[in-house]
């Protein structure tokens, strides 16, 4: 009902001022956030969920559009866009394409052609449990009966979501997150998302810049129950997109804790936990403790469209001890199945684990290669952004870096940060900004480094080009009116998350090395006019 409203396409319809004025409750799935309504036309084809869905598609799919129509090719498009906003892994197709023509993955057997249990074949089942104990460090064997396969993760979110909340009830999540979940769970469940926002400021307890902590968690789950909201569930993206941060499992554990004090599912998606590519960093999985606080409200997720560079091939999988939401989930399965040969196809990867000499592919080839190929793309994109005097995070897991574009922002709001995502577009490279992750800070953007060379340093020059232009705007308009102060309030805490080291655990938050402290100087010497205010002739 309130989208309906908000949209224009139930009674009611208002302004922006009257949105922001609607109670927590009735703005959770605010599609202001992804569109403006008014430019939307009503079908009467449709009902008012089905144009609900269109609004979706058609507000948040923009840059994508635009991707497809005009495709980045090096020899038939070389003026098309480069597409640094879609999480995917580009580097190893080779790796890939090899293993998945191999013959023992070209089964064709009568059960692959038949219905399946909807829960997924028994066989890929226990190749998952197996997979899961072994890369996840689990204490004891995971077990087949707790496992189901869909196909991929959004189905997966879509499929706990309903089964977990009833239509109109909320989730908890931490802000900036990875906004195709806000689809997953609403489309379907009719049920919204419940914000922590995180900032870039270390203050209280916090170590790191957007640290979640359980003071957080706690503020955003009471602030919703005043307002009437009920909130089921609590997601963790561990690592985490777009920060790239990697729990410890001293916060997974707290966590975990509050849900359990709160009666709350946890739901822990762990998709890039083995797309963390430096040794100094260490993924904990939740199936790693000893002892879950609450086994029956712990549901963990993965797939391989990230950690195998394969987002073609839809496959995702919940593990839960608990029976009634198996069950539950599975009963939608019906609609999200894997087919028989693929499932035969992933079954086969899986066991190319390394715990015996005739299965070492996984670990002694592929991850050697990915986690080398991801390190040095990181590298190459982190060295381009020192240059710039850009900030950022320094993550070592998963496809990304978040980027600290305030400085580029005049007045600092959402709609110059649209204005400054359009300016890369026409510029033909796709990013993602940060409303988009309902990052509560204008300005910041999520960029994807797992690309081959040649469109990486093509997308980087041209955002350096874009940059550029935008810092002799500013500098212009500054000039023109030299009364105002210089980016008042916009960059208090940019030399808190300039070049942020590796990520620690929180007892070595205030390590840093000589390449970040170097980096903080050139930003600092860059985005300063101490040089150009004071000259020889004034001081003359």
């Amino acid at each position: 009902q309130a989208l309906s409203e908000i949209a224009g396409m139930g009674g009611g319809g208002g302004n922006l001022q009257d949105t922001r004025a609607r109670p927590l409750a009735e703005r959770r799935v605010d599609l202001r956030g992804f569109c403006n309504p008014s430019d939307f036309q009503r079908s009467p084809y449709l009902s008012a969920r089905g144009n609900i869905a269109n609004i979706f598609r058609g507000s948040t799919e923009e840059g994508y559009k635009a991707y497809h129509a005009d495709k980045y090719d090096e020899d038939k498009n070389p003026n098309g866009i480069i597409n640094f906003g879609t999480s995917e892994n580009k580097l190893c197709f080779d790796l890939m394409s090899k293993r998945m023509t191999q013959a023992d993955m070209n089964l064709m057997e009568p059960p692959l052609l038949q219905y399946p249990d909807w829960k997924g074949h028994m066989f890929l089942r226990e190749e998952v449990a197996r997979f899961l104990t072994y890369y996840c460090k689990a204490p004891a064997p995971l077990k087949a009966e707790n496992v189901i396969v869909l196909n991929g993760c959004g189905s997966l979110f879509s499929a706990l979501a309903t089964v977990l909340c009833d239509p109109g009830e909320a989730v908890l999540i931490a802000t900036p997150f990875y906004g195709g979940i806000t689809q997953s769970v609403f489309l379907y469940g009719n049920v919204k998302l419940v914000y922590a926002y995180l900032d870039s400021k270390i203050t209280g307890t916090s170590t790191r810049p957007f640290q979640l902590t359980v003071e957080k968690l706690e503020k955003a789950l009471l602030d919703a129950r005043a307002e009437g909201v009920t909130v089921r569930a609590l997601i963790l993206l561990n690592p985490q997109n777009p920060l790239g941060d990697i729990y410890s499992l001293s916060e997974l554990r707290d966590y975990l804790e509050f849900a359990k004090r709160h009666e709350l599912h946890v739901i822990v998606d762990e998709i890039y936990m083995l797309s963390v590519f430096d040794e100094s960093a260490t993924f904990h999985s939740v199936l790693s403790m000893d002892r879950l606080p609450d086994p029956q409200r712990t549901h963990v997720m993965w797939g391989i469209s990230k950690d195998f560079a394969v987002s073609g091939i839809r496959f995702g999988t919940l593990y839960t001890e608990n029976q009634d939401v198996a069950n539950a989930v599975a009963s939608l399965c019906y609609f999200h199945g894997v087919c028989g040969p693929v499932q035969h196809k992933v079954a086969q990867l899986l066991r190319d684990r390394g715990e015996s000499v005739a299965s070492y592919w996984i670990n002694q080839v592929y991850l050697r290669a990915n986690h080398a190929r991801l390190k040095a793309a990181h590298t190459y994109v982190t060295d381009e952004l020192k240059t710039l005097g850009v900030p950022f995070l320094n993550r070592n897991a998963g496809f990304f870096v978040w980027i600290d574009f305030r400085k580029y922002l005049k007045t600092g709001t959402f709609e110059e940060e649209m204005l400054l995502w359009r300016r890369f577009l026409d510029n033909k490279v796709l990013l993602s900004c940060g409303k988009a992750f309902e990052c509560s800070e204008p300005g910041w953007f999520r960029i994807i480094f797992a690309d081959k060379t040649h469109r990486l340093q093509l997308g980087m020059q041209r955002i350096r080009k874009v940059l550029e232009e935008r810092e002799q705007e500013i500098l212009a308009e500054e000039k023109e009116q030299p009364c105002q102060s210089d980016q008042d309030g916009k960059a208090d805490s940019t030399d808190e998350v300039i070049f942020v080291s590796r990520h620690q655990e929180p007892t070595c938050a205030s390590s840093s090395n000589l390449g970040d402290l170097i980096g903080l100087l050139q930003q600092q010497m860059r985005s300063s006019d101490w040089l150009q205010k004071n000259t020889a002739e004034q001081f003359a």
